[in-house]
């Protein structure tokens, strides 16, 4: 377990404000956990939804199919239960349905015990003139450092 997994969602900053993070654990099958560790996930076009019961749950997270699995492998989009303490649930719930704001994931990650976990944000949903802004700094950023790096 010496290799580190790091899974990103490189658009969530530019598609959403975000807000407070949290970190929770899934609720994860054997053969699950295997294909995380090999870093065959994604949590690009994830979402996190609460059910009936006040569960969280993450919603669209592909897990790639672990090679070596039989016939008891998992499906490759399925939920996923997400493990908070009830203060976070709470909290979560009435800024999702007072607020209307979103849950969405962030990084997902191995941590130094071996459990899978996952960096989620409650978030803000931008318009387009702050995405068309972002890129405009970016850009003004990248000619800044050509020019710099050119007059040395």
């Amino acid at each position: 377990m010496n290799k580190k997994v790091n899974i990103l969602n490189k658009k969530a900053k530019f598609e959403y404000q975000l807000l407070d993070q949290y970190n929770a654990g899934i609720v994860l099958t054997g053969t699950e956990i295997k294909s995380i560790r090999q870093g065959k996930a994604s949590i690009t076009e994830s979402f996190c939804e609460f059910n009936e019961n006040n569960e969280l749950f993450i919603i669209n997270m592909f897990i790639d199919e672990y090679e070596f699995g039989n016939h008891f492998n998992h499906k490759s989009k399925s939920q996923r239960k997400l493990l908070l303490n009830k203060k976070e649930l709470k909290k979560l719930q009435k800024e999702v349905k007072n607020s209307g704001l979103t849950i969405i994931p962030l990084k997902l990650f191995i941590n130094d015990n071996g459990y899978a976990k996952i960096l989620i944000s409650l978030a803000k949903g931008k318009k387009m003139y702050d995405k068309r802004q972002v890129l405009k700094e970016r850009e003004n950023k990248r000619q800044l450092d050509r020019v710099k790096k050119n007059n040395k």
